[in-house]
C-alpha cells in the first residue's frame, strides 16, 4: 500500500494535511527455537497512525506471561512494533495453535503459527 501525504499551507499558519490511505498493519510471525526454551516474534510494520497494540492467544486463550512488547518507533511517519511470545518447552509441545493479534485504528489482523498435528 501506498502512504502519500498532501499539504497546504494558508494564510496564518494553518496547516491542512490530507493521507491518501487509510491506517493499515499486518503482523508476520517467526518461530525462534533454542534448547529448552521457544519464542514466536510478531512484527507490525509501515502502519499510521501510531496506536497499534499486539496480543497473543495460545489455542484460543490469552496470553500475557512471557509477552515483551517494544514501544512503537517513528520513521518517515510510519510505525513499527515487535512482540515476543516466549514460551517453555512444555507450553510449546502442548500448543497447538498461536497467534498474534494486532488491533490498529478499530481493526485487527491475526497472523497464526499452527503446529504440524493441524496442518
Amino acid at each position: 500500500m501506498k502512504n502519500e501525504t498532501l499539504w497546504w499551507t494558508f494564510g496564518g499558519g494553518t496547516e491542512l494535511t490530507i493521507r491518501t490511505s487509510g491506517p493499515s498493519v499486518s503482523p508476520s510471525v517467526s518461530l525462534l527455537i533454542s534448547g529448552d526454551s521457544s519464542a514466536l516474534l510478531c512484527l507490525l510494520g509501515s502502519y499510521s497512525p501510531q496506536g497499534a497494540t499486539v496480543s497473543w492467544t495460545l489455542d484460543g486463550s490469552e496470553v500475557t506471561e512471557g509477552v515483551q512488547t517494544s514501544a512503537e518507533s517513528e520513521r518517515g511517519g510510519l510505525y513499527s512494533r515487535s512482540s515476543v511470545l516466549s514460551l517453555s518447552k512444555a507450553r510449546w509441545e502442548a500448543a497447538e495453535r498461536l497467534v498474534c493479534r494486532a488491533t490498529h485504528a478499530g481493526a485487527a489482523h491475526e497472523a497464526s503459527f499452527l503446529k504440524s498435528s493441524e496442518c
